[in-house]
């Protein structure tokens, strides 16, 4: 995203949103990295669940987090 995520919308949207909430976080690093989520099966299942960040603090559904964290099989050994 590098200097054009600095101009959008969102981004902004999302920093006034942490900042009001009390979220100082730190200015360590390289900054231009964005995140992701990613809830992993065991064995063979794969991957239940894939949020990959859009823009700088797009947020992951804790719902569909814990949706797919019940949908785990445990392993049988």
């Amino acid at each position: 995203m590098m200097i054009s995520g600095f101009f959008r919308y969102g981004v902004w949207q999302n920093f006034f949103r942490a900042w009001k909430s009390g979220y100082s976080g730190n200015l360590e690093g390289e900054g231009f990295t964005l995140g992701g989520v990613y809830v992993i099966g065991a064995g063979r299942q794969g991957v239940l669940l894939e949020h990959r960040e859009k823009e700088f603090g797009d947020k992951v559904s804790l719902p569909s987090v814990l949706e797919a964290a019940e949908k785990i099989k445990p392993q049988a050994s």
